[in-house]
């Protein structure tokens, strides 16, 4: 079993008015790394969908995937593409009980936002994340 010491929080960089299916996600990293990414995947209908082993390494945070496990909202950018904070009530329902679960699994592991990585220049997830998950 991995050592796991972070859990980072990702937006798919989807706008707020198109769709970005799961099926779409796991097509497209299989394109790009030859696996999927992210461990799981929240749409905006509130669905958690495990895409990854957590004993698998990830894709999704560079220098930190041995240790991490990764998390993607569906979302992240407004109708005009520019970043902002899309989740549905539903989305942030299903993130809270997904990441309160993990922290059972794994809890010294600290709850991040990609955009709170080191050397990190992307607004994603678009929200502070070890803020809004401090409680956790």
């Amino acid at each position: 079993m991995r050592r796991i010491d972070l859990i980072v929080i990702h937006c798919s960089a989807t706008r707020e008015d198109r769709s970005y299916p799961v099926t779409k996600l796991i097509a497209d990293h299989a394109a790009r790394f030859g696996f999927t990414g992210y461990h799981y995947y929240v749409t905006r209908d509130g669905k958690v969908y495990q895409t990854r082993h957590e004993n698998l390494v990830g894709a999704h945070a560079k220098h930190y995937n041995q240790h991490s496990i990764g998390v993607c909202y569906e979302g992240g950018l407004d109708k005009h593409g520019r970043p902002m904070d899309t989740r549905t009530d539903a989305q942030k329902a299903s993130l809270w009980h997904l990441l309160q679960s993990l922290k059972l699994d794994y809890p010294d592991a600290k709850i991040i936002g990609h955009c709170e990585l080191p050397h990190v220049s992307k607004a994603c997830p678009c929200f502070l994340a070890s803020t809004e998950y401090s409680r956790l």
